[in-house]
């Protein structure tokens, strides 16, 4: 379908999961369940997915493990055979990482199996200075629409400068960026930043703070400069935590931008906000400072049969202790957030896909 068509529909804000990794017993791909997961991501109504990011886990660029391109041709080509039979655009996103070379080689590997924009990566490379990652970012941005990126330091990110997001969003073919900081001063110099550039209007904001969804959907933020008032928000999300229960973020989302554009947000959704953030401390093991949430995404998806199992490509990247206790303390206090009805009800004719 006409690759204008999904970047209208990522201006206007989506649902964009971060793809995960199926593996089999042997930490070997399992093909099979991969395709499942990209036909629920997509039946679910996603309006784009983000692959090979870090939900897909990084290391499936180690030569020794060889899932970078894999992964990438795979989801592509489901979304090549869902758009042909549904005629529903979806924005094609490829995470890429590492210093310029490996970044634009990524790149132009994603560009030739169709994607239309790349996730930048700021991981393992503390080394490089601001000024060093916005000249990475311009040679990326050559190859392919750039989405930038603020990860949370956590997971391997670090803080960036109020300068250095002004300076990216002025780059020329800079389309968006995700901001998952996890943190809301450093939130607000990202909106700030792509509010008053002069580029405001090309950049849509992404919320990747798992742990501040719908709030960062509701807020507009305002700020005034030399007597002009400007305006900004996020449009969508590009979360690991939508890579779980997605049809019912569908659901989520589209109530949150009713809402939004009336102005009224209702306390149910206030509510339902905690409710998602509480969900999201099981999931990513926010307990153990994140280390299991990849595992406990994994997790959530292996009791809904989606995969076969929680294995990471990592032997020692697992659930942390008490994480599982927590994944069911989630799923009994607020059953109205998974979507087990609508996998169980679509499973099968996904695996017959096959």
């Amino acid at each position: 379908m006409n690759g204008q068509n999904a970047l209208s529909k990522f201006r206007e804000g989506i649902v964009i999961p971060a793809h995960p990794l199926a593996l089999n017993k042997d930490r070997k791909l399992d093909e099979k369940r991969q395709r499942v997961l990209t036909r629920y991501y997509l039946h679910a109504g996603a309006g784009g997915l983000a692959v090979a990011v870090h939900t897909t886990q990084f290391a499936i660029r180690d030569p020794k493990v060889g899932l970078f391109e894999p992964v990438l041709r795979i989801a592509a080509e489901e979304m090549n055979a869902y758009e042909k039979k549904y005629r529903r655009p979806i924005f094609r996103i490829a995470g890429v990482c590492g210093p310029i070379s490996q970044a634009v080689a990524e790149a132009e590997t994603a560009q030739k199996l169709g994607y239309q924009a790349v996730l930048l990566s700021p991981g393992g490379m503390a080394y490089l200075s601001e000024e060093e990652l916005i000249h990475r970012t311009k040679q990326v941005a050559e190859v392919l629409p750039v989405i930038g990126f603020y990860l949370q330091s956590s997971v391997g990110g670090r803080v960036l400068s109020y300068e250095y997001w002004q300076r990216i969003c002025d780059i020329e073919n800079v389309i968006g960026i995700k901001c998952a900081s996890f943190n809301r001063y450093q939130t607000i110099d990202v909106v700030r930043a792509a509010a008053l550039s002069d580029r405001s209007e090309e950049i849509s904001l992404y919320t990747g703070n798992d742990d501040n969804i719908i709030i960062d959907l509701l807020t507009r933020y305002r700020f005034s400069k030399n007597g002009i008032v400007k305006e900004k928000g996020f449009v969508g999300g590009l979360l690991g935590h939508w890579a779980v229960w997605t049809h019912k973020a569908v659901e989520i989302f589209q109530k949150v931008k009713e809402e939004a554009v009336k102005q009224d947000v209702s306390a149910e959704l206030l509510t339902l906000a905690a409710q998602i953030t509480d969900a999201n401390s099981a999931f990513f093991d926010a307990a153990n400072n994140f280390k299991g949430c990849i595992a406990g995404i994994h997790e959530v998806l292996r009791r809904q049969g989606l995969m076969e199992g929680t294995w990471c490509i990592d032997k020692h990247e697992t659930l942390s202790p008490g994480q599982a206790e927590e994944i069911d303390r989630v799923y009994q206090m607020y059953p109205h957030l998974n979507d087990d009805e609508f996998v169980q009800a679509n499973i099968e004719k996904w695996l017959n896909l096959c």
